[in-house]
């Protein structure tokens, strides 16, 4: 097996020592004699508790950090191989059919008994995924007694294997590996998600991706990371809605759904709303928003102590708003409902103090 280049190098610099070694140490060194083990001091409370929290390596140590990603990357497709696929999804909906208990005018019924039957019969990948506490969940929402109906069973297992899917697929931009995504981490996996998405790929124009990318990652940002600490949970992207709005955009809507279309954040008619206001306020076309011309935003009716509060609390260049602050501000003036704060300074909305990157 051909060695990585880039791990050979990285053993050749490793550091096992602290202290360089001396002649008359390395005169006296017996390889026959076998290793002391290392002293460990550990509390009494950790044989009831058991270990939680790992500390990452440090910048500096890249061999740890490669061999940290490679160890992500093989639990990643593990965890990517126990997924069902579409052929197996549909081989559960038959095996649901085959075993309904009652039919009513609407839905086909599944008694705990025949879901028992059922569990027996499919195999051991789709039994992770259809269990007894399952079952148990979904009778006490089941309008019917007794039973619950086999579509909610099936919705249930296709919408875990997508938020497993999807879950995976952030994990793989998770080079930390602590659950989190950076505002780096995150435009990498948008740039690759776009080839993916049908209603955005065929009308993206390459100078116009790195805007695409920018607007929606303020948007995860500014909804996911209130207090700015720079890094978005993966969980809290999976439960908020807005990945699911973003997957949304991957298959073409049906002639029914185009105002659906048109209310996603993240289509191209509401990206480039956005984008078209900024360039419309930008009247001297250098790229940069003054105080004059944010003041036309909306109606025109923002006060001169309200902008001047503005551009105090923002990152500006030579006092003039870019378009990520730009993205904020609008953000912030469009939802002023989130996050309930006030500023006494001036006795304003909230919105400037969301302002700052």
């Amino acid at each position: 097996m051909e060695l990585d280049p880039d791990f050979v190098k990285e053993f050749a610099c490793l550091k096992i020592s602290t202290r360089d070694i001396s002649a008359e140490e390395l005169a006296r060194f017996d390889a026959s004699v076998p290793l002391k083990a290392r002293a460990q001091v550990k509390h009494t409370s950790y044989k009831h508790v058991p270990q939680f929290f790992y500390v990452p390596p440090p910048p500096d140590d890249k061999l740890r950090h490669m061999l940290r990603r490679e160890a992500q990357s093989l639990f990643l497709q593990q965890k990517s191989e126990e997924l069902l696929s579409h052929d197996e999804l549909q081989q559960l909906w038959r095996l649901l059919e085959q075993h309904v208990s009652e039919t009513t005018a609407k839905q086909q019924l599944i008694s705990y008994d025949d879901y028992c039957r059922l569990m027996s019969a499919i195999d051991k990948k789709c039994r992770k995924y259809l269990t007894t506490r399952l079952f148990a969940q979904l009778l006490g929402e089941s309008p019917y007694l007794g039973s619950v109906e086999i579509a909610s069973v099936f919705n249930y297992t296709m919408r875990k294997v997508w938020l497993t899917q999807c879950r995976i697929g952030l994990s793989f931009y998770d080079d930390v590996g602590q659950g989190y995504l950076r505002e780096f981490d995150l435009e990498n996996y948008i740039v690759d998600l776009i080839p993916t998405l049908g209603q955005i790929c065929d009308s993206m124009e390459p100078a116009f991706e790195k805007f695409y990318v920018c607007t929606v990652v303020k948007r995860f940002y500014f909804f996911l990371d209130p207090l700015r600490t720079g890094r978005i949970r993966i969980r809290e992207m999976l439960v908020s809605g807005l990945i699911h709005q973003l997957m949304d955009l991957r298959d073409e809507p049906k002639p029914t759904e185009s105002e659906a279309v048109q209310l996603n954040p993240f289509s191209m008619p509401a990206v480039m709303a956005v984008y078209g206001s900024f360039l419309t306020l930008d009247l001297d076309h250098n790229g940069l928003l003054s105080k004059q011309e944010l003041s036309r935003y909306g109606s025109g009716t923002l006060t001169s102590v309200f902008m001047d509060r503005v551009f105090e609390e923002c990152h500006t260049y030579d006092g003039e708003m870019d378009y990520k602050t730009y993205l904020s501000f609008v953000l912030a003036m469009e939802h002023r409902q989130v996050h309930p704060r006030r500023c006494t300074t001036y006795s304003v909305c909230w919105t400037c103090s969301t302002l700052a990157t």
